[in-house]
């Protein structure tokens, strides 16, 4: 299933798709001129802060067509595929005429690694044209004393910004800043609900979701908003619906198999996904504090909560989008998603959901054979009401 005419047709959603395939086009305009764009590896880099610096954050992404020259010679090839191809990006000097720094957070294990090789770079090859670097180093336990501790983080992260900024960064800036945040969140959770109904694909959300890291957040949520108000009058996809979890899908290739087997897309758990709008920022506590609530008590992500928590966790998001169906989807060397595939499956089975593993993928997902195959007949294992093997 490709992105459809009715989604086509729809002007609003026609301009996400344009800057969802065109990624640095609004940055480099912005940055023509005069303003600063921050570069975001993780996903609990807060936008908030950035915003209210006068800044544009961008998430760094890979390019599966790029020669990994520089990434051979810094990194192991046990590090995650996609992570590689981002750090190619990161020394070669491509994001050095793309951001002003960088900051980093320590959403998965890869990541930390990928953040000391860069400031190791920093040190001993001064040099090459890398970004500046920021690290925030989250505590993602949820505790008292570990929100203290995360409002530490945060005002160091905040120092960070200031300097990038040139400015001090007020609270009221802070605060009007996680409301825009929070009205974009919004506008995304009205169009999941539609979504949900079948009335906006899996590959249509994330050109959707995805446009909003490379451009203004208010300009995403007027658009959003509209694809929303146009996506009511959608004809509904009638297939089976599955949630994805597992592995960042940073273009629509892989949801464009899963759909033109006969399935419907209609949650997942990664960060080029519907975790972006999972939690918004409490206004009524204290800049900081708004921020740490937001950022630790999102829904457990696989690369930073116990098996038990992620199998709650999968079975509440599940659940939440009508699913009836689980693909659970990783790319070589990242094996984190997968320790908790047992007993996750274990609990959707005895649920009456249906489930198809797929583990130690090549990427990008065009180097897998038999994907299709394995989508298909999942379509037909879901349709036929039988229960996989």
């Amino acid at each position: 299933m490709a992105i459809r005419q009715c989604a086509l047709g729809c002007a609003a959603f026609a301009q996400l798709k344009h800057i969802y395939e065109n990624r640095e086009e609004i940055p480099a305009k912005l940055r023509a001129e005069g303003v600063k764009v921050i570069g975001k590896m993780g996903c609990d880099v807060p936008d908030e802060l950035i915003i209210a610096g006068g800044m544009l954050p961008v998430q760094i992404y890979a390019d599966p067509a790029k020669e990994l020259k520089e990434t051979d010679v810094y990194l192991e090839y046990a590090f995650d595929p996609m992570v590689r191809a981002q750090f190619e990006k990161i020394v070669d000097g491509t994001y050095a005429n793309q951001i002003d720094a960088l900051a980093i957070s320590n959403s998965t294990d890869v990541i930390i690694r990928t953040y000391l090789y860069l400031r190791e770079l920093h040190r001993v090859e001064p040099e090459k044209k890398v970004p500046e670097v920021e690290f925030i180093d989250w505590l993602f336990t949820r505790k008292p004393m570990h929100q203290k501790r995360n409002e530490l983080i945060i005002n160091i992260f905040w120092g960070a910004v200031e300097r990038w900024a040139g400015r001090q960064v007020t609270g009221d800036q802070v605060f009007e800043a996680s409301k825009l945040c929070n009205a974009n969140k919004a506008a995304l959770r009205r169009m999941q609900a539609l979504r949900c109904e079948g009335r906006i694909s899996g590959c249509e959300a994330l050109v959707i979701i995805g446009a909003g890291f490379f451009m203004e957040k208010a300009k995403h949520t007027e658009l959003v908003n509209a694809v929303a108000d146009a996506a009511k009058e959608w004809p509904v996809i009638d297939a089976p619906k599955v949630f994805f979890t597992g592995s960042n899908q940073e273009d629509t290739s892989l949801y464009q198999k899963i759909e033109d087997a006969g399935l419907l897309v209609v949650g997942e758990d990664h960060d080029w996904g519907a975790r972006v709008f999972d939690r918004d920022v409490n206004l009524e506590l204290s800049p900081a504090s708004g921020l740490v609530d937001c950022y630790m008590l999102r829904e457990f992500s696989s690369k930073k909560a116990f098996v038990s928590q992620r199998v709650d966790a999968l079975n509440r998001e599940v659940k939440a989008s009508g699913a009836d169906g689980v693909i659970f989807y990783t790319n070589q060397y990242e094996e984190a998603a997968s320790w908790d595939y047992p007993s996750q499956k274990e609990s959707l089975e005895a649920a009456g959901k249906k489930t198809l593993g797929l583990f130690k993928m090549l990427w990008p997902c065009d180097k897998n054979e038999g994907l299709a195959e394995a989508f298909a007949g999942l379509a037909a294992d879901m349709k036929g009401g039988r229960m996989n093997g």
